[in-house]
């Protein structure tokens, strides 16, 4: 597997698509606690709703002792409809109450103190420190898993595993921009259901594992 040309490939192509809304975030506004959130929100979330719940509660409070002045109602009704909108709204506050009293209200570049805070798990974690910091994280999410498996590149079973052999086999000078890439390519290329692997750039590279049909 060329995984260099790959990743060239993947650059040159996934300009005409708009920024992952997380990196937009972290790309514009530079504010580790505004990436958490925005990656809070995003989590199984279409990357448009995301964009826009984000600017609303933003306009209201964008730190942690912003966030603590608002209800809990307040911010379900400025990030609805996103996903399990309830459950984040009331994460949002924990969070912001845990950077206060635990981390002096900043939040921590790292990963292990991330995964303390409430509805924070590895992938959103890694985001924070690759998007927030440009610390090196390989953030995993549905697509980074399937395309990377599908590729033939590694053989995982779960995000999880994923993660950990890409540590080991993936050049340290990818792991950054990985997610953003592989994200992209699976919602407009190689999409879970039937990829389109007849526009698609790195096809000849790809062993096309567990495709069963494709356009």
């Amino acid at each position: 597997m060329q995984i260099e040309k790959v990743i060239s490939l993947l650059k040159q192509k996934i300009k005409k698509w708009p920024t992952p809304i997380v990196t937009e975030v972290g790309q514009k506004r530079r504010d580790p606690f505004l990436v958490l959130i925005s990656c809070i929100l995003s989590l199984r979330t279409k990357d448009e709703t995301t964009r826009q719940a984000s600017a609303r509660l933003f306009k209201l409070a964008d730190s942690p002792q912003q966030m603590l002045k608002l209800s809990t109602q307040k911010i379900q009704k400025a990030i609805y409809p996103v996903g399990f909108f309830r459950v984040k709204s009331k994460n949002i506050l924990g969070i912001s109450r845990d950077l206060i009293d635990k981390f002096a209200g900043k939040v921590p570049a790292d990963l292990d103190k991330l995964l303390t805070l409430k509805g924070v798990g590895r992938k959103t974690a890694n985001l924070v420190l690759t998007e927030g910091f440009h610390k090196l994280g390989i953030c995993v999410d549905t697509h980074v898993h399937r395309i990377s498996n599908r590729l033939g590149y590694i053989k995982t079973r779960n995000p999880f595993e994923t993660e950990m052999v890409l540590r080991k086999k993936l050049p340290k000078r990818f792991w950054i921009e990985y997610n953003n890439l592989l994200v992209a390519w699976g919602q407009n290329i190689c999409k879970p259901v039937s990829p389109l692997c007849s526009i698609c750039s790195i096809s000849k590279y790809c062993q096309r594992i567990g495709v069963k049909l494709h356009r």
